[in-house]
């Protein structure tokens, strides 16, 4: 299920043959580091703009992160891009990619914004990829005229897509298959537009009934059709209303323990790329 490129845009299957090739230096897709005897890698969420480079890739390499997925402004300030230069060296010494982070519900409609953002983050020369968390569900407009506001989001990762030759990735709800989309579901429109996806997959057990691994099955297999490469999400953050879909009570040991047993059962997925943990701030404080 194609759709037009921009003529400047490579093929899909080239793109993914060199994120694998990049796989090895710490790109998106990690077959290569998902043997049974290598430890699986992570990708870890960094929203915090004032935290200390030097804490977070020492973080990073010792829980096996091999993306930051870190927030840029759409104005940033000179403090800002001194330190996201300051995460970029470290991060390339230290082997880890970084992705430029950035979203607003509005986005969905307001694309000229989405895309001075993208130009902006992309133009500093800093990040390896696009990383948007869009989340066009938390408009008015998603209850009142959803299937103008799907089409406007559609509409959004088709421009960012073309936009620039580096890859998009986006943030989806494991729920997304359940959304019509034109003549498909919103999932498979993501898939058609997006390099790879982050799937929200926010459960603190591994398998099983409401799992993580069962929520995020849908998007999987998916993505296997659609040759693209797909992180399940693990959240870490206080969550009152919904106590199974962070591991914030259960700690360090007990998610680490989890994330392994779901690496196990993903791995007949040949679009599973590994586990993205929201987000450094929180994950960093759990009690082990």
């Amino acid at each position: 299920m194609g759709r037009p490129r921009h003529i400047a845009r490579p093929p899909r299957h080239i793109v993914l043959l060199t994120l694998l090739a990049l796989a090895v230096l710490g790109g998106t897709l990690t077959a290569i580091a998902l043997r049974p005897d290598a430890p699986a890698p992570r990708a870890m969420w960094l929203w915090q703009r004032t935290a200390a480079p030097a804490k977070v890739v020492t973080w990073a390499t010792d829980q096996n992160v091999n993306e930051i997925y870190a927030h840029i402004s759409t104005t940033p300030a000179p403090t800002e891009l001194a330190r996201l230069r300051e995460l970029k060296q470290r991060c390339d010494n230290a082997g880890i990619r970084l992705s430029a982070l950035g979203g607003e519900p509005d986005w969905a409609f307001d694309h000229t914004t989405a895309l001075h953002w993208q130009r902006t983050a992309l133009s500093t020369g800093l990040f390896a990829a696009t990383h948007i968390d869009v989340e066009p569900y938390a408009l008015p407009a998603w209850n009142t005229d959803r299937p103008r506001t799907v089409a406007a989001f559609t509409s959004l990762l088709a421009a960012m897509a073309n936009a620039d030759q580096r890859p998009l990735q986006v943030d989806v709800p494991f729920w997304y298959g359940t959304i019509p989309a034109n003549n498909t579901t919103l999932a498979d429109a993501v898939l058609t537009h997006a390099d790879a996806v982050t799937v929200m997959s926010y459960r603190d057990t591994a398998t099983g009934p409401d799992s993580l691994l069962a929520v995020g099955t849908d998007m999987l297999t998916r993505a296997d059709r659609a040759g693209r490469p797909v992180h399940l999400g693990a959240e870490t953050t206080p969550l009152p209303t919904c106590s199974a879909c962070t591991f914030h009570e259960q700690g360090a040991h007990t998610m680490a323990t989890t994330l392994s047993e779901v690496d196990a059962a993903a791995a007949d997925h040949p679009s599973y790329a590994g586990i993205a943990v929201h987000d450094y701030n929180s994950w960093t404080t759990l009690h082990p």
